[in-house]
This record gives C-alpha cells, structure tokens and sequence, in this order.
C-alpha cells in the first residue's frame, strides 16, 4: 500500500495550469469552505458518493459520478475513523431518531470484490453507532445466506420483506434504509411508497437518472464556483453533449452520434488552440444510464462511430442488468496523465455525507491515456485524504501530496452539489435554492 503522501509521477510539467489551479485553490481555501457549507445547507448532501476524475495536467475534471458507490474496501484503513464520523453525521441528518441502518445491496453472490466492499461498508456504519442488516432483493433467496469473504470476514445477506410501509429484514425495520443497488434492473416494487427515509431516492436509479442531466448542473456549479473564485471553468469543467435514440444493434441514429462527436471535437481543439495545449482532441461516448464501465468507447474521428463492426455495436449496446443503451453521452474526453509504477492511473474520491473520506487510484497496466480504466485487468491504489483534505499544507509545492488531494476534493465535492441538486428536483420541497 502506498504511504499517505505518495503521489503518482506526472509526466506533464508541473509549471503549467494544474500547478496554478491547485494554487489558487490553496489560496482561497476559506472562501471555498465556506461556500461549500453555503451549498450543502441549501441543498444536503446524497448519503454517499464517488467520483472518477481524470488529471490531464491542464484540466482536472470529473467523468463520472456514482450515487451507489461500491469499492469501500479499496480505502486505505487508517480512514476508518474519519469514515465513521462522516457516516454518524449523514445517518443523523437524515434519520435523527434512528438506531438502525437497513442496507439493500446488488443482487451479487459470488461477486466477491462486491461483497467486501458491503462488508466494509456494514462496518463503517456499525462502529458509528448503528444496528445493519443487509435486505437482499435476490427473488429466490427464502433464508438468511452467509457467504466467507477472502479476507477472513463473512457477510449474511437477508430476504427482504415489507410490512405495512415499511420495509426490513426479521423485526427490523429501521428509518434509514441505504440503498448500494444502482437499479439498473428498475425499480423495485417492494420500495415503492415507503415510509422510510431511502438514500439515494429511487429517482437516482439508472431507470431514471441521465448523465447528461447530472453534467447540466455541473456545468452550473463549475461555472458558479469558477466566479467566486475567478478561475477558468474549463481547467474543472467537461463539455458534455446528449444524442439519442441511438440503437446500435440496427445502426439506427449512429449519424446523429458522429455529428455529436464531431461537434464535441471540433469545440475541443478550438479549446486546446485557445488554451496552447498540443494533444490531439478526443472524446468519450458512454450509455447516458448505467455503470460498470460498460458501453463506452474513446474515438478521435467521426467515421470510427460509423465503421463500428458487429462485435463493437453488440458491446456498446450492452448495459448491466441487461439495460440496454440508447441515449448516449458524448464527452470531451480528458487525458490522465498520471502514473504509477508505468501504469496509467485516475483519482477515484469517495465521500459520506458532504466529506471527502478517501479514495483510491483505478490503476491499468494495459490502458493508455486516452482510455477507460473501468474496465477488465485494473486494479486499485488506495491514498489516504485523511489529512490531506482537512489540513492542506500552505507552506509545501502546491503540487505536493497533501495539496494535490486537496485538489482532488475540491472538485469532487463540486460534483457533489450537483448530485445533491438532481436529488433535490426529484423532491416537492425543494425550492432551488441553489440554482
């Protein structure tokens, strides 16, 4: 495990914009902490989340934002009890009263990389003071299923069941009920009208939830965040263009998806010229919906959409869950230009309520800098944000580790008030404070 202030080498030159960026966001480090208190009043914070970045070493920028993080047992250990603090203040802002937590998880038995990441997660909440028991949605599962994990624990998965409005395991029927299911399969009729706080909502499922619709107000809170603290939004911000119905089974709508492209590339490279920057343009199109590094593909030129063979179509057609893709999301891809040990790598930062509690780098030997690393063969590098995200060092390079994973955080959490801002249109109260 690399130690708490390893940073991976950058192969860009670290005189240029992201070494200005990380100063001048340790410059404006009160500023930047109290707007963000200001945001997360105005609209909560999602119980949990991660964020993939990519460090292209003029632009730090999110890719992706996942309300239904897995991965909790990629955190290095000693954060633990930063982990446990922020899981105590976000169960109490949701649930006051509640002594419980109700998990519901992927539907997983032999997922075992999964099933560790629960494990991790049912420990954080228990050593913050609370009952959990996992509710499993697996429709043939009559009795409670332990299953060994490799690292010696074991995790006991229960049916689910519904009394009344409420839904539990046994007697156990808490208030807070923690969905770690990104419903790619849809939305189960057990959690339909319940009387019980669910984090994330059932609007945040993959049946309801675009990407795109998450990028608009990105875009928003970047460009907010980039006026306060007179900053470019591009350095933090990907451009984002929506296409669909796309079917690529039929090659229907593959010449709206390459005008798409084309229209991302082209605003790209004037961005670039505008901006000095040498790299050849690329983008990024991914399923609108879903996870799992799945349906995605990088292409530097219009005509690779339109020459896709059949292999390439049935891939990009495929979603989890068996979610099919048809509205895609064509994103200005961002070049990470990270490494370790000759591997390329991207900063994954996870937070519980509005605070950042650690992360990992997704690490692929086989992948190059234009590439998603989500995919077969990574492998993950935990760091620790313990320090560096409460106690940036003002006196060291702005580049040094604990200010670079300040860095990191910052513009995790701007990906953070937009997600708290999706969560907050799906609710009648919400009166778009922040917008």
């Amino acid at each position: 495990m690399p130690s708490t202030h390893s940073v991976p080498h950058l192969q860009t030159t670290l005189t240029g914009p992201l070494l200005a960026l990380e100063q001048h966001l340790l410059d404006n480090q009160a500023k930047i902490e109290a707007w963000f208190r200001q945001q997360f009043r105005a609209t909560p914070a999602p119980f949990y989340a991660s964020v993939d970045l990519r460090n292209a070493g003029y632009k730090l920028a999110p890719v992706d934002t996942n309300l239904f993080p897995a991965g909790f047992n990629n955190l290095a250990p000693e954060l633990m009890p930063l982990a446990v603090q922020a899981a105590q203040a976000a169960v109490t802002q949701a649930c006051p009263v509640t002594d419980g937590v109700l998990i519901i998880p992927e539907n997983h038995t032999r997922n075992l990389f999964y099933l560790e990441n629960l494990r991790a997660l049912q420990n954080i909440l228990c050593a913050a003071g609370y009952e959990t028991r996992i509710g499993s949605l697996i429709p043939d599962l009559k009795e409670p299923l332990t299953i060994d994990l490799p690292s010696g624990q074991s995790v006991t998965l229960e049916p689910l069941v519904r009394k009344g409005d409420r839904v539990g395991v046994d007697n156990f029927f808490p208030c807070a009920v923690l969905l770690n299911n990104d419903l790619s399969s849809g939305r189960p009729e057990i959690l339909e009208n319940i009387d019980q706080t669910l984090m994330p909502p059932l609007d945040m499922g993959w049946v309801d939830r675009y990407k795109t619709h998450h990028f608009a107000h990105y875009t928003r809170v970047a460009q907010e965040f980039s006026e306060l603290i007179d900053i470019d939004p591009w350095t933090i911000t990907p451009l984002s263009v929506q296409c669909g119905p796309v079917n690529f089974k039929k090659r229907q709508g593959l010449e709206c998806l390459a005008g798409a492209v084309n229209q991302v590339l082209e605003e790209t490279a004037r961005t670039y010229a505008a901006h000095g920057v040498a790299d050849q343009p690329f983008a990024v199109v991914k399923s609108d919906r879903g996870t799992y590094g799945m349906a995605i593909m990088s292409v530097q030129d219009p005509e690779e959409v339109l020459a896709l063979n059949k292999k390439q179509r049935n891939k990009m057609s495929s979603g989890k869950e068996g979610l099919v893709a048809q509205h895609m999301l064509v994103q200005e891809g961002v070049y990470t230009f990270e490494e370790i040990d000759g591997a390329v790598a991207e900063p994954v930062v996870y937070m519980i309520g509005a605070r950042v509690v650690g992360g990992f780098y997704r690490v692929h030997t086989g992948k190059s800098a234009t590439d998603n690393l989500n995919s077969p063969g990574m492998h993950f590098e935990p760091i620790s944000f313990a320090e560096p995200c409460a106690l940036p060092n003002h006196q060291a390079d702005p580049d040094a580790a604990p200010n670079r994973f300040y860095a990191y955080g910052v513009v995790a959490r701007l990906a953070l008030v937009a997600a708290a801002r999706e969560i907050c249109e799906t609710k009648p109260e919400c009166n778009g404070a922040a917008e």
